[in-house]
């Protein structure tokens, strides 16, 4: 099991000071904030992927291979590549460098993102949302494991004789995980690949992201990947943690109440009761992440959002800090509990290079057309 923090990487006035940190500062306490997450002793970093403001991390790969050189052993993921909107032979050389670069500590969340200005700026429409991460994806897969690439679609210019350059490290590419939070086309596409699944259920109540996953789980059967119980599930998650609740609750109601999104709504507390929000003490953080195996099954990752809405950068680390002492060194001992021997680990570069040497995989795995029209019509 997998523990780590996702950013947005949202530059927000603080409401209890009224004071906004230059992109300078924030861009800098990502970096601050990855570290930190590898000191305490967590597994993961990502960082999600916005071209517009008030967001700063528009170059993923740039802030990750920054990080890389200065961590030696996190994980190092996106929270979201934009899979509509870049091109997929530029994401195949980008990533494949990265990964060069961190020794294979790199994976990528797949996602159509949530602003819909951004596909016009990069010369595509977003009623094409679903069709393009499904062709683009299908590219990207394809450029990672062969050699030459002949491709024609309907989005981008064909490719003839083509080689994505650098090759993936080992032979294996990045793991890839399909992030959603709403949409069940994309749990299908993780499905028919055998990817990861990563539901973001930081804003809805359990039951959508139920049949959500339920729904990857019976499909990542179907196509022969293994059992529901097999599947790779990532889960999304967040909240603000103190000593004790009513600290907990008193100091982080301003940054909740004014927080984009999902501030301005219902109260703190409603959304607590609603959602996978988590504000109170380290017993009640715990408990509360408990539930998420409870109500989806035994998964292999869980990220966590803890520095947005204006919060200082002191407080994050400070939740760093709790999270690496007294929270996930619990959550870990108890989600290991009665856990199924075939459930399998998170996923990272060396088990899936072993994995690899072992199992002799098709190296071109079947791509006819009846199968891909399966996924493009889902």
């Amino acid at each position: 099991m997998q523990f780590g923090i996702f950013t947005v990487g949202d530059v927000t006035p603080d409401p209890t000071t009224g004071r906004t940190p230059t992109e300078y500062e924030r861009i800098k306490a990502m970096v601050a904030i990855a570290q930190k997450t590898e000191e305490v002793g967590l597994d993961v970093f990502a960082t999600g992927e916005h071209h517009n403001p008030p967001f700063v991390p528009s170059s993923p790969t740039t802030m990750l291979g920054y990080i890389a050189a200065r961590t030696e052993r996190l994980i190092l993921s996106t929270s979201t590549t934009l899979i509509t909107t870049n091109d997929p032979v530029k994401i195949a050389e980008d990533y494949a460098m990265l990964q060069h670069l961190a020794d294979g500590r790199v994976d990528l969340m797949m996602g159509r993102g949530n602003t819909g200005p951004v596909y016009p700026w990069f010369g595509q429409d977003i009623r094409q949302g679903i069709p393009l991460a499904v062709e683009n994806y299908a590219l990207l897969h394809e450029l990672w494991r062969k050699e030459v690439v002949n491709w024609e679609g309907k989005f981008r210019t064909p490719l003839q004789g083509f080689t994505s350059t650098p090759r993936p490290l080992d032979g294996v590419p990045p793991f890839v995980w399909h992030g959603s939070i709403r949409s069940p086309e994309i749990a299908e596409q993780a499905a028919y690949y055998g990817d990861g699944f990563f539901a973001n259920n930081i804003f809805w109540p359990k039951d959508h992201f139920q049949k959500l996953i339920n729904f990857y789980r019976e499909r990542y059967a179907h196509y022969g990947h293994g059992t529901p119980e097999q599947a790779v599930v990532g889960l999304g998650g967040h909240g603000f943690i103190r000593k004790n609740s009513q600290d907990a609750k008193r100091e982080f109601r301003p940054y909740f109440d004014n927080a984009p999104v999902i501030g301005h709504g219902p109260s703190m507390e409603e959304f607590m009761a609603e959602t996978p929000l988590a504000v109170g003490s380290p017993q009640e953080f715990i408990e509360k992440t408990l539930t998420f195996r409870e109500s989806f099954g035994d998964y292999q990752r869980q990220l966590f959002l803890v520095d947005h809405a204006g919060l200082p950068l002191k407080t994050v680390l400070e939740q760093l800090d709790i999270l690496g002492e007294e929270v996930v060194p619990v959550l870990r001992k108890e989600m290991a509990k009665d856990r199924p021997a075939q459930v399998p680990a998170g996923p990272t570069h060396a088990a899936r290079v072993a994995q690899a040497l072992t199992s002799h995989p098709n190296p071109n795995p079947d791509t006819n057309s009846d199968t891909n029209s399966e996924v493009s019509a889902s």
